[in-house]
């Protein structure tokens, strides 16, 4: 099941499919442990996008993303194949969006900033 004796054996691949987290992890780690580790392994050049915090790091595996609050157990991380490689998960960057803030702008301004206009010739 992808396990050798207590441990899963994880790795992560980031958007320029550079893998990092190539390790062991215990099945009661939680996830936001995880990504905790993973912020540390980061590529710190300068063409990659660098999470700033936990909260920015998506983990996927098998379609669903892992939710901070479960464990690696909980979340069923399973092996497709028996020969004892490790699991490759995908981790994503997906920037905070900062909430709105209110500019005081009235309701027309904002209309005339969310619409579009055509014009043909």
């Amino acid at each position: 099941m992808g396990q050798r004796g207590e441990h899963i054996a994880l790795k992560f691949r980031i958007y320029d499919g550079t893998d990092i987290g190539h390790n062991s992890y215990a099945p009661s780690m939680t996830v936001s442990s995880l990504k905790k580790r993973l912020l540390d392994e980061w590529p710190q050049a300068a063409k990659t996008v660098t999470p700033k915090s936990v909260d920015e790091v998506k983990i996927i595996h098998g379609g669903r993303v892992l939710e901070n609050s479960k464990t690696l157990a909980d979340s069923r991380i399973t092996a497709g194949n028996q020969t004892g490689e490790a699991v490759i998960m995908h981790a994503v960057v997906q920037p905070l969006v900062p909430k709105n803030k209110k500019t005081g702008k009235n309701q027309k301004d904002m209309q005339k900033m969310n619409s579009c206009s055509c014009t043909l010739l």
